[in-house]
């Protein structure tokens, strides 16, 4: 049977989806020409490419989920395409009705070998979202299902957390004692045949691909392999114990950082096609930036400066969690888009050891009303005047913000190259050394040989970085985004083809400063990297900066560990601070800063 599936139906399928998406894609093969029509818009794009563009993205709506990630996968690649195409699918989301409930309860009655009515003491119909692979619901666990398994309890306890009101009180039958325990959780729920689908979908991208790659000026592309790495970011999303997977390690990392947080992943729960995660209750962060563009609107209009009770927190924790994912842990959330983050609030005070060990000691709860200020916030999101109002209050009476970042079934982990690229890029920006990462960045490019014009991409990087010397690098004044998006639009006119975990993190510094700057405008990335750059040279009992002066001296001095960015960031901080401009301008006209080392004596900065 599995042979008649595999050799006839399959294929017949196959076939048939096919003809399909040949029927779909058809009129934008057909109007491609197009492409070249029309006045021109911008440098890179006429009135007919626009036009084609919009095309190309509704064809892409409705092919299918496939289709749609596809979509939004190439918006990221804003290296490989062009920007007015980037801007126009990363738009699109996916419009995949819901799969019927019935095939849900089969699924969890399944997994758990039980009936829905014994799992779950509440269980909401209605999903909470949808998306292209899976659907997302919420539910509250029977306590007995918590209870019964001693290995699991203490993870749905109320212990270092407080009481909310998604808590449940119970009563443990072999000790009589009464207890609390969060049972509120989010379950996803892969689609139905979501791997077939996908399956066919990927034969028939490569099959495109290849085709494609047969064109002299998209050999450049090298097509095939994307799809390759397209098709690898698919299987992993269409396994969803491995976003599980990716939840508990952001977990571990972020277990003493109280400004985020991660849904806990309840892993023996889980499988390839459900996973149970705690459920989290917060203000989605399109919320706080619709505010905040509210606010800037009636500046302009004359009304005095003013922002967002806790813009300026909000922003620094997301921009600082990047970082920290970047440079401490090399292991980075690749969907941070403001639909995957929210806002919740809580009071430092009710997470205070002291606190925590009187409530113990007098035998009482200890409550965070976060869940109760979250509503409260959400109750008035439509009221730009209120909305602030309560925010004030909330901050008059203690609470502070806390990000919650959900759906981190993509993460970047850059390999040692890759790294080494990054780090070039950063720190070239702190040492204006735009020319040498120019030759560094086509050297360590996919394909040397295709890059259109090395010599001009590289004086073309100098010219972009040293144009920051008019700021006598007062990052405030610098969008950080705005570069980057240069350097992108250079690497795709000069054919720099570099690695898609590259990409993705500057892509996503791009996003996460571009947010982080419509709170706070003054967002200064290289300020919120100190810090991050500090804790990650001390911790280990100073391991990195051992490794990261040993790896100086062993590479000289284009070096890029992290050592040498802070080094040069903590001289940058100290001349700014002391308002040493003439000094801090002669030294940015020094082309690089070379560290020597010498084992058994104070290590010394030499220019």
């Amino acid at each position: 049977m599995k042979t008649l599936d595999d050799w006839i139906l399959e294929p017949l399928l196959t076939i048939r989806r096919f003809l399909h998406i040949v029927f779909l894609f058809a009129p934008v093969i057909l109007t491609s020409p197009a492409l070249v029509l029309g006045s021109e818009v911008t440098v890179e794009d006429t009135t007919g490419s626009i036009w084609w563009y919009d095309l190309l993205a509704t064809r892409m709506e409705k092919a299918g989920p496939s289709f749609i990630k596809l979509a939004q996968w190439i918006a990221s690649r804003t290296d490989l395409f062009p920007m007015a195409l980037c801007t126009r699918l990363s738009k699109l989301h996916s419009n995949v009705d819901p799969h019927p409930f019935s095939y849900t309860k089969k699924v969890l009655e399944t997994r758990f070998g039980r009936p829905l009515d014994d799992i779950f003491l509440e269980f909401d119909p209605e999903p909470l979202g949808v998306g292209a692979i899976a659907q997302v619901y919420k539910g509250k666990l029977r306590p007995e299902i918590v209870l019964t398994r001693a290995d699991i309890r203490d993870d749905f306890m109320v212990d270092k957390r407080a009481v909310t009101l998604d808590c449940v009180t119970v009563t443990d039958d072999a000790t009589g004692q009464t207890m609390d325990v969060h049972t509120a959780v989010a379950i996803k729920v892969i689609h139905p045949k979501a791997r077939q689908i996908v399956r066919r979908d990927l034969k028939i991208m490569m099959a495109f691909a290849t085709l494609l790659d047969w064109i002299p000026t998209m050999h450049w592309l090298s097509l095939p392999d994307e799809v390759r790495v397209f098709g690898s970011m698919m299987k992993d999303q269409l396994d969803l114990r491995i976003e599980g997977h990716h939840l508990d390690k952001f977990n571990y990392l972020f277990r003493d950082d109280s400004d985020i947080r991660f849904p806990m992943p309840f892993m023996y729960f889980s499988s390839r096609d459900v996973l149970v995660e705690e459920y989290e209750k917060g203000v989605p962060l399109g919320i706080f930036l619709t505010q905040a563009a509210g606010l800037k609107r009636k500046q302009q209009q004359g009304d005095p400066p003013s922002t967002g009770v806790f813009d300026h927190k909000i922003a620094s924790i997301g921009l600082n969690t990047f970082l920290y994912m970047l440079i401490a842990y090399n292991f980075v959330h690749a969907d941070l888009h403001p639909g995957n983050i929210m806002v919740r609030f809580y009071k430092p005070s009710a997470y205070h050891p002291f606190q925590i060990a009187l409530a113990k000691l007098m035998n009482r709860e200890l409550k965070d009303d976060g869940d109760v200020a979250v509503k409260r916030v959400l109750d008035v999101k439509d009221d730009p005047d209120r909305f602030q109002q309560v925010l004030e209050e909330l901050d008059q009476d203690g609470y502070v913000p806390q990000l919650v970042m959900i759906d981190a079934g993509l993460v970047n982990e850059l390999n040692d190259t890759n790294r080494r690229n990054f780090l070039d890029l950063f720190a070239a920006v702190a040492k204006f050394d735009g020319y040498r990462v120019g030759e560094l960045m086509v050297e360590r490019c996919q394909s040397p040989q295709q890059v259109i014009q090395p010599e001009l991409f590289a004086l073309r990087m100098q010219n972009l970085i040293l144009g920051l010397k008019q700021h006598t690098f007062h990052l405030g004044a610098v969008k950080i985004g705005s570069l980057l998006s240069e350097v992108r639009n250079m690497v795709r006119a000069h054919h720099v083809k570099l690695e898609g975990d590259f990409i993705n993190v500057v892509v996503g510094i791009m996003l996460l400063e571009g947010i982080g700057r419509q709170l706070d405008p003054g967002l200064d990335l290289f300020k919120n990297a100190l810090p991050v750059l500090r804790k990650y040279g001390i911790q280990d009992g100073g391991k990195n900066t051992i490794e990261g002066m040993k790896d100086v001296q062993e590479h000289g001095v284009m070096s890029p560990h992290w050592i040498k960015v802070w080094i040069f960031l903590e001289l940058r901080s100290w001349l700014v601070r002391n308002t040493r401009e003439n000094e801090w301008l002669k030294l940015c006209s020094i082309r690089s800063i070379s560290i020597v080392v010498v084992l058994d004596e104070t290590p010394r900065v030499c220019c």
